[in-house]
Order: structure tokens, then C-alpha cells, then sequence
């Protein structure tokens, strides 16, 4: 077993259970933005965590130190990708990286935003246009040094 098997165990057992990420979230005592990165391989779980998680979803006990363990973050099947959601996210980055570069080198100076000190809140607002899909993401300003 692998983190592959163990996270395709997770979607497939959370979709016949109906349960929600949020719902999952809340026994996990983490975000549901993190707790569903995590249960997609994207994060390591505390053992506490894992424990949780395995009991929620009836994985194996193999899965508990899986789910504890470093993943390869940023895994996708392909370079671009094909999804149709995921891909709208590589092209606004496409269309808008340089208007992020920009405007944080010139609101910060010379440095990134980190994904590692990060949140995310992900919430729908509502729009007599049609719903929209509101993500804030924060991730902490580090600047490059001198050396």
C-alpha cells in the first residue's frame, strides 16, 4: 500500500459514506481546505490525526503511518493538467504570475510568498449573476537575502 492507494481509498470511501470534507474536517480538528489536502496526499497528519482519519474512513492500519509520512507535494499526472478546474488555476497563473510577481515585489520588495506558512479559506458567495467562488489565500511574505 501506497499514498496513492490510501488516498483512493479515502475519495471513494468519503463519497459512499456522503460525508463532507467539512464534516471530516471538524473530526480532524484541522481547516477543511488543509484536512482535504491532507486526506489527498498533499500533507502529513500527526498520528492523532492519522488515527482519526483511518477510523473515519475504515482504512487499514498500514494507512496510519502512511498518512504521517512527508509526501511529494505538488504531485499532478501531467504537466499541464487536463482537469477542467485544476486547469483554469495553471491558466490564471499563466495570465496572472506576472501581475502577482509585480505587484508583490512592489508592494514587498524582492521575495516570495510562502506556501509552507500558508492558509487558505475557500467560501461561495452568493451573486444574483450566479454564484461565485470566492479563495483567499495568505501565505507569509519571505524576502530573499543578502549574502
Amino acid at each position: 500500500m501506497n499514498r496513492t492507494d490510501v488516498t483512493e481509498l479515502i475519495v471513494t470511501t468519503r463519497i459512499q459514506k456522503r460525508m463532507s470534507w467539512a464534516s471530516v474536517a471538524t473530526a480532524v480538528g484541522q481547516s477543511k481546505e488543509w484536512t482535504t489536502a491532507a486526506c489527498l496526499g498533499q500533507m502529513a497528519m500527526s498520528a492523532e490525526q492519522a488515527a482519526t482519519v483511518v477510523g473515519l474512513f475504515d482504512l487499514p492500519d498500514e494507512a496510519l503511518l502512511i498518512l504521517q509520512a512527508v509526501p511529494y507535494k505538488g504531485s499532478l499526472p501531467t504537466a499541464v493538467p487536463t482537469d477542467p478546474l485544476i486547469y483554469r488555476f495553471y491558466e490564471l497563473v499563466a495570465v496572472y504570475g506576472t501581475t502577482f510577481k509585480e505587484l508583490i515585489h512592489e508592494e514587498f520588495g524582492d521575495g516570495i510568498m510562502s506556501a509552507i506558512d500558508f492558509r487558505m479559506n475557500l467560501t461561495r458567495e452568493s451573486d444574483p449573476a450566479g454564484d461565485r467562488v470566492n479563495i483567499e489565500l495568505s501565505g507569509k511574505y519571505l524576502p530573499y537575502r543578502q549574502y
